[in-house]
């Protein structure tokens, strides 16, 4: 199969600049640069003076921003009233993370709920935050906490046991509600 090729007009590069033109180019960025970062500071030193800041900053150990609903931190389980899980070790969320940190082993039990995990651990360094493994919850037993803060000072302390995970439905509510909503749609 024969095929065509087409040539497209460009136009010819003008002279080359020289060392001085390239200079001069790059001395006039830099003092636009600095123009610009002078009348950034002498704003904000006039807003700091007459205690009116310019500058929205937060203080942030000390001062919090409210997270939305929507707002994915660590995934979380579900504690109920009576203080088991809500989670049914059915697997699902285990099945549905793209990066495998999600490990559960479940056992039998003599309640309502026939089966709850013996062993669910989530690994922390490997999690990327999706909500995959809470919209495949069934049971709304795994949601995603506004818990942001994480850091561990080794590998281990990233590795998240099933009573670490535990959180009261009181406190997941906002979040419940926000699920609750999309299943509307």
């Amino acid at each position: 199969m024969a095929t065509r090729t087409v040539s497209v007009a460009r136009p010819r590069p003008t002279a080359q600049r020289t060392t001085l033109g390239v200079w001069l180019l790059g001395a006039r960025a830099i003092l636009k640069g600095m123009a610009l970062t002078h009348r950034h500071f002498v704003r904000n030193l006039w807003g700091f003076i007459r205690r009116k800041p310019t500058v929205f900053t937060v203080q942030y150990p000390e001062q919090r921003l409210p997270f939305p609903n929507a707002f994915r931190g660590m995934p979380v389980l579900v504690q109920m009233d009576n203080g088991k899980e809500r989670c049914v070790a059915c697997g699902l969320c285990e099945w549905a993370c793209p990066t495998d940190c999600i490990t559960i082993y479940p056992a039998e039990t003599a309640d309502e709920i026939e089966r709850h995990p013996e062993v669910f651990d989530i690994n922390m360094s490997r999690c990327m935050f999706c909500g995959l493994c809470e919209e495949a919850c069934p049971e709304e037993a795994i949601v995603m906490s506004h818990n942001v803060e994480i850091a561990a000072f080794s590998r281990r302390g990233t590795l998240w046991h099933k009573d670490d995970l535990l959180i009261p439905v009181s406190k997941l509510a906002p979040r419940l509600q926000h699920i609750r909503r999309g299943y509307d749609r």
